[in-house]
């Protein structure tokens, strides 16, 4: 069938928005709406589209605030919107063609929040986008209420990393596949397991993920406090790749501590990703957003562009943020 102009899906690149609007879409099974997506941090994606009266459009893991341009000139529009999301949203518009399921909290991601408005009934999607998310702690909580034995587990967690291992980059080309080429990939068979025994997508994210992190590894931080972490990566497109998931293992590991992986840009700067403490997550959000194109939640957040003159403030505010002796 031909593809309704009239339909967006607008969705961020990485695990949590394409495990998302994988479940939206296999409950539903509607022909395809217009993908609109990029990599993790190409986050403005209503700028992409020029929006008609009736339009209906989907947004899934993208800040409201940071669109807040697109939506109020889509309800101009006549357009009708549904957004699920879990990042930080300003003052949310209420309005007759806005259905906003936005939650905040450190512990959800916007997998669940789908997950809660569907009843569960793509859960298992739900569990890979949560583990993307490096909500482990969460994920493996309902892996074992939803019957799941370690090992299988253990392959959700595997496909999760490697959905959100795919959505770093400073384009697209940085990526082993497209975002939208993933998600058609996923949606065609339909069940995770099935994809990882049989798309060879899976093999070779899971390799390319195994073979940059190798590099991460040899790493040594450029602060070491007792509240936090600060690694710079090079300016390679393994780093760029891996600069997210890196972050997420960093924390995991140190859950006590904050982590702040800096990637250099090809033109110059920074891109920026910061965790809160796994055992107090909250404030990373706060500290990305005192500087220029800054934002995201409180447990994770980043900053698409630090310039190199503002490297020792970040630090600086880094290590003031008070990590180790937040309550």
């Amino acid at each position: 069938m031909p593809v309704p102009n009239h339909r967006y899906d607008v969705f961020n690149g990485d695990a949590d928005g394409i495990c998302a609007l994988l479940q939206l879409r296999l409950q539903d099974d509607e022909p395809e709406a217009r993908l609109v997506t990029g990599v993790k941090r190409d986050i403005r994606l209503l700028e992409k589209i020029q929006v008609r009266p009736r339009d209906r459009i989907t947004v899934l893991d993208i800040s409201l605030d940071s669109n807040r341009a697109g939506l109020e000139r889509a309800l101009a529009a006549g357009a009708r919107l549904s957004w699920f999301d879990h990042h930080y949203a300003g003052e949310i518009p209420a309005h007759a063609n806005l259905l906003a399921c936005i939650d905040t909290s450190a512990g959800v991601c916007t997998s669940l929040l789908v997950d809660r408005h569907l009843g569960g009934a793509q859960h298992t999607w739900a569990i890979v986008g949560a583990f993307g998310d490096n909500l482990d702690a969460a994920a493996r909580r309902l892996a074992r209420e939803a019957g799941f034995d370690a090992q299988q587990a253990a392959l959700l967690r595997d496909l999760g990393e490697a959905l959100n291992y795919n959505a770093y980059g400073e384009s697209v080309a940085d990526l082993r596949y497209p975002p939208a080429e993933l998600y058609r990939l996923l949606k065609q068979y339909r069940r995770p397991f099935t994809f990882i025994a049989e798309a060879p997508a899976f093999q070779v994210l899971r390799e390319g993920y195994r073979e940059d992190m190798r590099f991460a590894e040899e790493l040594r931080p450029a602060l070491a406090e007792e509240g936090g972490l600060v690694f710079v990566l090079p300016d390679t497109a393994w780093a760029r790749r891996v600069s997210g998931v890196f972050a997420n293992r960093l924390a995991s590991a140190h859950t006590e501590r904050a982590i702040a992986v800096l990637t250099a840009k090809p033109g110059g700067g920074f891109l920026v990703s910061v965790r809160a403490p796994q055992a107090r997550p909250d404030g990373a959000d706060a500290l990305c957003r005192q500087f220029e194109s800054g934002g995201g939640r409180k447990a994770a957040a980043g900053i698409n562009h630090l310039p190199e003159a503002d490297y020792e403030r970040f630090v600086a505010a880094f290590a003031a943020a008070g990590w180790a002796g937040s309550a």
